[in-house]
């Protein structure tokens, strides 16, 4: 069982080792290279097809209305992630995904599937009928979670937890939402053209009060019970591989069963529609809304809880668990830096809080056994990125967490060492120059 030491070494070089150069795929820009190709083709791919489907004035009508719900979805999630922010690029990863290769894959499976049907049983009706209640969220669920897939799988170093897979799904699903929504808009404003409906009674209305005012939240939803089973997976022991496997599915298929009954809901009547929103919609994202917060605030614990053990150590202060717990205390740090070393200093004190935050969430997997063979040389990496940015973020956490700590009498001490006597309640203290050391006497 792999577990953190009690006091981390002193900070030093590590052992060398001999290096092999990689073969000409295994190179980062060789990868880099062939995803990001492969997202642009499939984006001009599904581009062409829209466009095909809607008409030019179609598109540019469906592409500004479906535009409008994407930068709140967006930022609703990347604040889930705050704690524990991924690289950009991952995220963006996610959306490109979603929004091109997904949205490509769908509407040329779903077609296919919903012809063949159609040519099969000579009953057009029954297999639209199926086709959106059966084909299509499996279809479209299945493509939507081989995105969080490609991330646990490859970027495992930033897939830690039950956040992690719910941003990741929430960006894949929002941009493949995105890619529908100017599809189903674009189609309604063609219907429109061609009834000469206007207004608020046309169908380009209608569509976007359902789609984009009443259930913007509802393929994120959807998927971000895969990514559930995902963030779920991740926080389980390597040599549990049975669950690793199996918490997933059990995440797909409940994502492939919510979209189902979603979908279905036009065939179950006229308020069919309604009952499923009321009853089924609604309370499952205020359920899913109250977990992922309660899962913010566990992992801000974790943080508070697991970083004294290297203050014990000397890597970090004593202020600064505390400061690297509360997300008002990291605001007002990266203000601070910013206000006196710039950008490049606002960005160091980001960066120090992001590896902070790993490294608590490292040895809390460590203590329950669920570290991986790495632990020792990615705990060692962690704490000195760490200590090459102290000179910036000490000084400004620090500073965040006299702004915010509770008052505590003189004396009782405080849950990650005493209260030094200078901290005053408010105030601003001395402030080195970025790239000065702060505690040089």
């Amino acid at each position: 069982m792999a577990s953190s030491p009690p006091h981390p070494p002193y900070p030093g070089a590590a052992p060398g080792s001999t290096l092999r150069h990689p073969h000409w795929w295994q190179r980062p820009a060789v990868r880099y290279g062939a995803v990001v190709t492969l997202l642009a083709l499939s984006g001009l791919v599904i581009l062409a097809l829209v466009r095909e489907q809607t008409g030019t004035q179609g598109f540019l009508v469906g592409l500004g209305l479906a535009v409008l719900p994407v930068p709140l979805l967006l930022a609703a999630f990347r604040w889930l992630g705050r704690v524990e922010p991924g690289p950009w690029r991952n995220l963006l990863f996610a959306f490109a995904w979603g929004a091109c290769a997904a949205a490509l894959i769908a509407i040329v499976a779903n077609s296919f599937a919903t012809r063949w049907i159609a040519t099969t049983t000579a009953d057009p009706a029954g297999a639209d009928t199926l086709g959106a209640t059966v084909i299509a969220p499996v279809v479209e669920e299945t493509v939507k979670a081989a995105a969080v897939l490609l991330l646990f799988l490859f970027r495992r170093r930033d897939f830690h937890g039950i956040l992690d897979g719910v941003v990741a799904a929430g960006f894949t699903a929002t941009g493949f939402a995105f890619t529908e929504n100017v599809l189903y808009l674009g189609n309604a404003f063609g219907t429109d053209q061609l009834t000469g409906g206007s207004g608020i009674a046309s169908v380009t209305a209608a569509t976007f009060f359902v789609r984009v005012v009443m259930s913007p939240f509802a393929h994120p939803l959807f998927t971000v019970l895969t990514g559930l089973g995902f963030g779920a997976a991740a926080l389980t022991a390597d040599r549990r591989r049975v669950r690793r496997v199996l918490l997933p599915l059990a995440g797909l298929l409940l994502a492939m069963g919510m979209h189902a009954l979603w979908n279905g809901s036009t065939t179950l009547g006229r308020f069919g529609f309604i009952a499923v929103y009321g009853a089924f919609m609604v309370p499952t994202f205020g359920l899913l809304t109250w977990l992922v917060v309660w899962t913010r605030q566990r992992e801000l614990r974790t943080v508070r809880t697991e970083l004294p053990a290297y203050v014990v150590a000397g890597w970090l202060r004593p202020a600064e668990p505390f400061a690297l717990g509360s997300m008002r205390a990291r605001r007002l740090a990266r203000k601070a830096a910013r206000e006196h070393g710039g950008r490049p200093a606002a960005q160091a004190v980001a960066q120090y809080e992001a590896y902070a935050t790993q490294l608590a969430f490292l040895r809390h997997r460590g203590r329950a056994g669920k570290a991986g063979a790495d632990f020792a040389t990615r705990e060692r990496e962690l704490l000195l990125e760490l200590w090459h940015r102290r000179a910036a973020a000490r000084p400004a956490l620090e500073h965040a967490a006299r702004l915010t700590a509770p008052p505590v009498p003189y004396g009782a001490g405080w849950a990650y060492g005493p209260v030094p006597a200078a901290w005053p309640a408010q105030g601003r203290p001395p402030y080195p120059a970025y790239g000065e050391n702060p505690y040089r006497r």
